[in-house]
Formats: structure tokens, sequence, C-alpha cells
């Protein structure tokens, strides 16, 4: 089966956003520290490096044909996990300059633009089953 040509650039950008990401939790992971809840254990440090490492493999992932479908349901899991986090952000930053705030409600409504995407990206590269490829059909 043939992916077609947009599903794969699809795949690529969600794969550069995830690596980025992923790659800016650990060049910077004081600014993911302090999204993170607090009474999460075992600390917001691990958090961030462990998001981190999970957005790497996840966009590493949905760079291959074969692994893209279950990198992309690994990617909507992976957001719905960090919502958490995007919550958090939005209520500390209650009392921040208006910027702020907009950056972090704005956050809210774009992660689920992004469960959107990524059971979309899921579902256009699932790979046939055995019985699509050899025509089987279910008796009834």
């Amino acid at each position: 089966m043939e992916i077609s040509p947009s599903t794969n650039a699809s795949a690529r950008i969600m794969a550069t956003f995830l690596i980025v990401a992923g790659v800016a939790h650990f060049a910077n992971p004081t600014f993911f520290d302090d999204i993170v809840p607090p009474w999460l254990p075992p600390s917001e440090r691990f958090w961030t490096y462990a998001s981190g490492a999970a957005e790497l493999a996840v966009g590493i992932g949905l760079l291959s044909q074969r692994t893209r479908s279950r990198a992309a349901w690994a990617a909507f899991f992976l957001f719905l996990a960090v919502y958490p986090a995007n919550l958090y952000m939005a209520w500390d930053w209650r009392d921040k300059a208006v910027a702020d705030q907009l950056v972090a409600f704005g956050r809210l409504p774009l992660q689920f633009v992004m469960f959107w995407w990524a059971i979309k990206l899921a579902k256009a590269s699932a790979l046939p089953v055995a019985s699509d490829v050899l025509g089987f059909q279910e008796r009834k």
C-alpha cells in the first residue's frame, strides 16, 4: 500500500516538531521543569527528561513508514499525557503578563489539534492487514 505524499509530509512535520521539542527538553530543562506540576513524583526534572526522551523516540518513529502508525498513536498518548502540564502552566501563569497568559492559555486548545492530527496520521499510515492484501473476505 502506497502512503500518500501528504501523509508523508504530515509525518515529517510532526516528527520535526517532536524531535525539536525533545531536544529542547534537554537543552533548556529549566523551562520545562517549571511547567511540570510539582506534586508529580519523583521530580520535575525526571518528567522533563522522560517527556523529552518520549518526544525524541516518537519523532524518530514517525520517520519510518513501518513504525509510523504506532508512533502516531504514541504521539496521541504523549500529547494526552503532557496535557496536565499545559493545564498547570495556564494556572501557574495566570498572574504573568497578558502575552504570557495568551501563550499559556493558547496551548490548551492547540493540544486538541495535536490529538486530532496524531489520530489522523495514525489512521492514514496504517498498513493493510493480511486479509486486505490477499483479498480474503470475512464469511457471514
